[in-house]
């Protein structure tokens, strides 16, 4: 090999890298007035699903409404996603993948998220919630691959939380998302 052809193979982005920035262009469809999140589905190295953080089809989202109704009753982020209007950008991409009839089994979910409230524009340590964890398991997805706060990325393997989950309570996770960075309130 010449040193030219090894310099610009040194410069290729890593597949993680490559998914991982389209989950970022995706996360720029988001209606979110708080957050910018997106997601693909990887299958044998073929892209298959997307989904972004927004209110189901045909509704209106807080942009339109020109209001977020969690940030007008003082609800801390990652806390009664009930009164949520969006779908996390996670169980878009596994509903978007049913929808076309496309298996999941043995795919891969890279997310992408940062945080937008109030002109800010910060990277998030992402990690998918309780409730998408237990759909990501359910779908049959092996790996989740995330952004993290200083721009890198990070791996999360299903069947580690299944075998935490199996010896253990589920529930002594929950605390977990009310003590980190990624469910700070907003001002």
């Amino acid at each position: 090999m010449t040193d030219s052809f090894q310099n610009n193979k040194s410069l290729r982005t890593s597949k993680e890298e490559y998914y991982l920035n389209i989950a970022q262009e995706v996360s720029k469809r988001t209606t979110c007035m708080s957050v910018q999140f997106g997601s693909l589905i990887v299958k044998d190295d073929q892209i298959i699903s997307t989904g972004y953080v927004g209110a189901p089809r045909n509704t209106k989202d807080c942009l339109e409404r020109g209001n977020c109704l969690r940030r007008k009753l003082q609800i801390p982020s990652g806390q009664r996603y009930e009164l949520c209007r969006s779908v996390h950008a996670e169980m878009n991409a596994i509903i978007n993948a049913a929808r076309a009839g496309v298996s999941l089994l043995g795919g891969d979910l890279y997310l992408f998220g940062k945080r937008i409230y109030n002109g800010e524009n910060k990277l998030l340590n992402m990690i998918p919630c309780f409730i998408c964890k237990k759909l990501i398991i359910n779908a049959g997805i092996k790996k989740v691959i995330a952004n993290t706060e200083t721009g890198g990325l990070r791996t999360f393997v299903v069947d580690d939380w299944v075998n935490e989950w199996q010896e253990k309570d589920m529930f002594e996770e929950v605390d977990s998302y009310f003590a980190g960075e990624y469910t700070k309130p907003f001002k």
